[in-house]
């Protein structure tokens, strides 16, 4: 076993070095902490930027993927599998859609959702239309569609020329995004309704509504990017539910893979016969393995689960908002973005893990995406390390 001067270095030697990553060798994890080669326990209040939905060593998640592993790991999407039929049944019945594309990440999601929306303003529309509208600060994935999809400019500049047909229009200004609409005939809106990259901000509900009441009336797709904020991660199973709107396309990963690559999205009525057999695919999507997992994150988030997400959301914003560093929450349910006064989201997150805890920033914001299953004794010691940093 190699120690952990070892594997820093030929982490260095062998490895792309697309992350700056922090001073800290994970070993193993339970419940919401974890803990690494020098024994040191750091409570997790980032789970795999929000993919750990269910925390570490979880039994009945344990019980399903195992069991699947032990049957077939993986198969062709040539063939019928059933634990992939079974999570979209669950999906589609919890999200009111209609059908399901299965993929391994939420990039290649919402690569499936642009690519949908392209299709369907190329030759379903009344007359051939295929410009994507997407917000500025908003994330979408690290693929070339997606990044240009983006809406900050440092994921993007070294990656010139972008993919054609994206406009960009300012958080949370309908008239701004009329105007766009007017002047380049779009196919579809694209939107995190909390984004996360950008800064953990909640779109305004009257802005998100009047942009659905848009496109209804222009025929605009409106594609949901729940990557990050959906899976209960918000305190219901998907945002879009506490906005009052029902999108044409929810992307989805992270939280339902509870640690394992599994991603996709829900088709509604006027996208789930979009694609056809030749128009996409992919490899892994819909693994059963991967699937049989997802199926136990979505049985165990029920309503009695996800109000007890929300009771942890208000007992934890409560303590942050009674903290003398703290100048503002953003963010909805256990996503959570913190304003400080007198250090940045990185300096922050640099204290916090000196005093135990794991935390990642967010432009300027501290973010906090904790295990959804985080215990009430688990959530008292993370109010503690707060306060050493915040108070």
């Amino acid at each position: 076993m190699m120690d952990r001067d070892q594997l820093k270095a030929k982490d260095l030697q062998y490895i792309v070095h697309t992350y700056n990553r922090y001073d800290i060798v994970i070993d193993h994890a339970k419940g919401a902490v974890l803990t690494d080669m020098d024994g040191r326990d750091f409570y997790d209040l980032c789970s795999g930027y929000g993919a750990n939905s269910l925390g570490y060593g979880d039994p009945e998640w344990l019980a399903a993927v195992t069991e699947q592993l032990s049957k077939v790991q993986h198969t062709s999407n040539l063939y019928y599998s059933e634990p992939g039929v079974r999570l979209a049944e669950k999906l589609v019945t919890r999200s009111g859609l209609c059908k399901v594309w299965f993929a391994n990440s939420g990039g290649e999601a919402n690569e499936a959702a642009i690519k949908t929306a392209r299709k369907y303003g190329n030759t379903l529309a009344d007359h051939r239309k295929n410009t994507i509208i997407s917000l500025k600060k908003s994330f979408h994935g690290r693929t070339l569609a997606t990044v240009t999809a983006t809406g900050l400019a440092e994921a993007q500049d070294v990656f010139a020329p972008l993919v054609p047909g994206f406009i960009h229009a300012e958080v949370d200004d309908i008239a701004q995004l009329k105007a766009l609409t007017e002047e380049h005939d779009p196919c579809a809106f694209i939107m995190e309704l909390v984004q996360g990259e950008g800064g953990v901000h909640a779109l305004d509900r009257d802005f998100v509504q009047a942009a659905a009441e848009l496109c209804r009336e222009k025929d605009i797709l409106f594609i949901d990017d729940e990557v990050q904020a959906g899976i209960g991660r918000t305190g219901t199973l998907f945002t879009y539910e506490q906005y009052g709107i029902m999108p044409d396309i929810v992307s989805f990963a992270k939280g339902i893979g509870a640690g394992l690559p599994i991603g996709g999205i829900i088709c509604g009525p006027k996208t789930c016969d979009v694609l056809v057999p030749g128009d996409h695919g992919s490899t892994f999507g819909m693994n059963p393995v991967c699937s049989a997992g997802a199926c136990a994150v979505l049985d165990k988030l029920d309503e009695a689960f996800l109000e007890s997400v929300r009771a942890k959301a208000d007992r934890l914003r409560n303590a942050l908002s009674e903290m003398k560093s703290v100048s503002g929450l953003d963010g909805l349910g256990l996503m959570i973005g913190i304003d400080l006064i007198g250090m940045s989201g990185s300096e922050a997150v640099g204290k916090l893990m000196e005093e135990g805890a794991i935390a990642i920033p967010a432009q300027n914001r501290l973010r906090l995406l904790p295990p959804l299953t985080i215990s009430d004794e688990e959530l008292s010691g993370v109010i503690e390390v707060l306060r050493k940093v915040l108070d």
